[in-house]
């Protein structure tokens, strides 16, 4: 037999507390099993048609209904309402009889009240199936991770209105394989679509469709620029700052590597080993073979080497700025250099044994394997302990007001170090200033560009030879305020979302739950 408890209540009290019981009259609190189960039902009074509208007072029968609501104090809370259903008294009304609703309380077909469907749609839209239902467990609701997702679909999708900025990108299904489109407000981030793959055609058809988009924002991905000039060539296109400077980025880092045997002395020494020796060799062995007018297929069929690499070779007029410098991870001797720079500049001959000993003193761990191969790499002696062609670009690509005065330093003499790259140097700062949106950047970009062709710099003049090809929407990056910063963060989220439940759910559920992410379940 179940456990009933009588609770005496003052209605006044249960009303503050519970106040979608306002309209109702409150006959009974019991805690059964423990459930709290509020007996009530519905006022006397007209009621108004579901299908209709037109109030009636002709009873036909009555029911009880047995409705979820929120937890109360850690406990369940079940509301016994009983409800009148009544007939109709409008002749043109396909309805003969209709089930009173109490507003705030009960929806048709639903044993859920509006403030528990609120709470399950928020947790369905954040979680999902089977995550969403182990939380409702902890509220004190019971539901399958079937019935999660139904409600989850069943939430009606946003309709935003179509901006006037549209943020435009994509994102991988399954990496490699599919991808699809999603669309933003690039200005208040809203989202707007999701479109199934990332074809011309079906982004052209989309923009034909609403007309309101004058600006998209956009990666350098050359099919969505074709897709946006088919669908009307008067939308203006946007690259973003973002990708651009990412682009100039890896052409910096190339840049960067292919004079590493200018800037390498501040680092620790190039070790000359087979390495070196087979990189001279193969330089000398393209070079003479091109002298005498073989061709680059040429070259790769007779030296049994790759087509690209014999391109790399015949690119550099000198075989040392082929040889990279060594690049060493950080080890546990690193806190310690300082020390034993010094202890080294005093007595060159001190032992390893006596070296080792004073280090562990101050806290080293390591083993004297480690040490001695630290001090024979040259490292100690060096400038710098690890100089890595990504660190110094890193350096060129920071902006000098966040750098420590080490590494000021560091990065002048970076930029001294050969007269490439010290134009290098300069151009990665003068394309900085472009970052910022104004009107007079278009000159100023022309005149980057014929910089960058006038200096000795392949893999920024390939830079630049992208951006000539998208110009336009470069022009429009660096003179209008608009940016994809936005949609790249959308990106992020369904990364998250993918994670969640995408291995196992179709693209639908997909769709719905990234554009309810940015509105709230009513």
């Amino acid at each position: 037999m179940p456990v009933r408890t009588l609770v005496p209540c003052d209605v006044q009290t249960l009303i503050l507390l519970l106040p979608q019981l306002a309209a109702v009259d409150v006959e009974l609190v019991v805690v059964e099993d423990g459930v709290v189960v509020v007996t009530a039902a519905t006022r006397d009074g007209p009621a108004a048609c579901t299908g209709c509208g037109q109030p009636s007072q002709w009873v036909h029968s009555a029911y009880v209904r047995h409705v979820a609501d929120e937890a109360v104090g850690g406990r369940p809370l079940r509301i016994d309402l009983q409800v009148r259903r009544l007939y109709c008294q409008n002749p043109a009304c396909p309805k003969t009889t209709f089930a009173e609703q109490v507003s705030g309380l009960t929806r048709r077909y639903q044993r859920r009240t509006a403030a528990l469907q609120r709470v399950v749609d928020a947790v369905a839209v954040t979680l999902a199936g089977s995550a969403g239902a182990r939380l409702l467990l902890i509220l004190h609701q019971a539901l399958s991770w079937a019935t999660m997702l139904n409600c989850l679909m069943r939430i009606p999708e946003p309709r935003p209105a179509i901006p006037r900025v549209l943020g435009l990108d994509e994102f991988a299904l399954l990496k490699g394989h599919r991808y699809a489109t999603i669309m933003i407000d690039a200005q208040s981030g809203q989202r707007i679509d999701v479109l199934p793959d990332r074809r011309m055609d079906t982004v052209t058809a989309w923009l034909r469709q609403h007309p309101q988009v004058r600006v998209v924002c956009r990666d350098g991905a050359a099919g969505y620029a074709q897709a946006v000039t088919d669908a009307d060539p008067t939308i203006l296109q946007c690259a973003d700052r973002w990708h651009l400077w990412h682009l100039l980025a890896e052409a910096v880092r190339k840049e960067v590597a292919a004079h590493a045997a200018c800037w390498a002395g501040l680092g620790p020494p190039i070790r000359e080993g087979r390495r070196a020796s087979t990189t001279r060799e193969r330089w000398k062995q393209v070079h003479e073979l091109l002298d005498h007018g073989a061709g680059l297929l040429e070259c790769s069929r007779r030296l049994n080497l790759g087509l690209n690499t014999v391109k790399r070779y015949a690119r550099h007029d000198e075989p040392d700025k082929m040889v990279t410098a060594p690049q060493y991870r950080p080890t546990l001797v690193d806190p310690y250099r300082e020390h034993l720079r010094a202890r080294r500049a005093q007595d060159p001959a001190a032992p390893l044994a006596a070296l080792l000993r004073e280090i562990k003193e101050q806290g080293y761990t390591g083993s004297a394997n480690l040490l001695a191969r630290y001090i024979c790499q040259g490292r100690v002696e060096a400038d710098h302990a690890t100089l890595s062609a990504k660190s110094v670009a890193r350096l060129l690509l920071t902006n000098p007001d966040h750098l420590r005065k080490d590494q000021c330093d560091l990065h002048d003499k970076l930029a001294d170090a050969c007269s490439e790259m010290t134009a290098l140097a300069e151009l990665v700062a003068a394309f900085a200033n472009l970052l910022t949106p104004e009107a007079s950047n278009t000159v100023k970009l022309s005149d980057w560009i014929n910089r960058v062709r006038a200096a000795d710099l392949p893999f920024l003049n390939s830079f630049t030879t992208g951006l000539q090809r998208d110009r336009a929407a470069v022009e429009a990056a660096f003179t209008m305020p608009y940016h994809n910063g936005r949609t790249e963060g959308v990106n992020g989220l369904i990364k998250l979302l993918k994670r969640q439940t995408y291995g196992r759910a179709s693209f639908p559920l997909l769709r719905h739950r990234i554009l309810l992410s940015s509105s709230n379940p009513q």
